[in-house]
């Protein structure tokens, strides 16, 4: 299986997720692609204090109608921060057989020498960057970490090549400009966020009372 792994915290997961992971899985013709909401993110706290059980299931919400996604709790089930590297590591082990493709933002892609042993997700999986509002990627090798930079080869314009075989394929979609942060504000003033996430979703952030001053 060619296994998409789109990773956040999704609070609240919103149509800019959505269409970043459907975009991805268009693009690199995905079997499948698994959301994986972080349980403990390590570059900052998860805003809110909204639990990894609420976050779960709001994705869960939004993605019962593409049987083109899925969800995985693989985060909650380690200690620890939820280190994106040792999450594919897991994933390897858990699915050996499946041909992983980690799907970020080119916000992203532009910060990965911020994140933890960042050269082994190369060898861990294929990555899928999806063009993001105010992200641009003009030079994709020169906008990798210095480090990593020999170990990769331009094939195309859209795709690179990484040594132990994995790529890199950039996506050029329709940019939402949508964030979740964004969406916090507007649901703690008050303020309608309908077509800017699933309605299931929004009806969940009602029922349980989230983002509320």
């Amino acid at each position: 299986m060619k296994l998409g792994i789109l990773g956040g915290t999704f609070n609240p997961i919103h149509l800019a997720h959505l269409r970043i992971a459907e975009a991805a899985r268009e693009a690199a013709e995905l079997d499948q692609v698994l959301f994986i909401p972080a349980m403990d993110p390590p570059h900052k706290p998860v805003e809110g204090a909204v639990p990894f059980q609420q976050r779960f299931a709001m994705v869960t919400l939004a993605i019962a109608d593409n049987p083109g996604f899925g969800i995985s709790d693989i985060e909650a089930r380690r200690e620890g921060k939820s280190y994106t590297v040792e999450t594919l590591t897991a994933l390897r082990q858990e699915r050996p057989t499946d041909e992983l493709h980690f799907i970020i933002g080119s916000d992203s892609f532009l910060e990965l020498g911020l994140w933890h042993r960042y050269a082994d997700l190369f060898e861990l999986a294929s990555l899928v960057v999806v063009a993001r509002p105010g992200s641009l990627v003009t030079d994709p090798i020169q906008q990798l970490p210095d480090a990593v930079q020999p170990n990769f080869s331009q094939e195309g314009p859209h795709l690179l090549r990484h040594s132990s075989g994995n790529a890199i394929q950039f996506v050029e979609d329709s940019r939402l400009e949508i964030s979740s942060s964004r969406l916090r504000s507007l649901v703690a003033a008050g303020r309608t966020v309908r077509y800017l996430l699933p309605s299931a979703v929004e009806n969940y952030i009602a029922q349980k009372g989230l983002y509320r001053t």
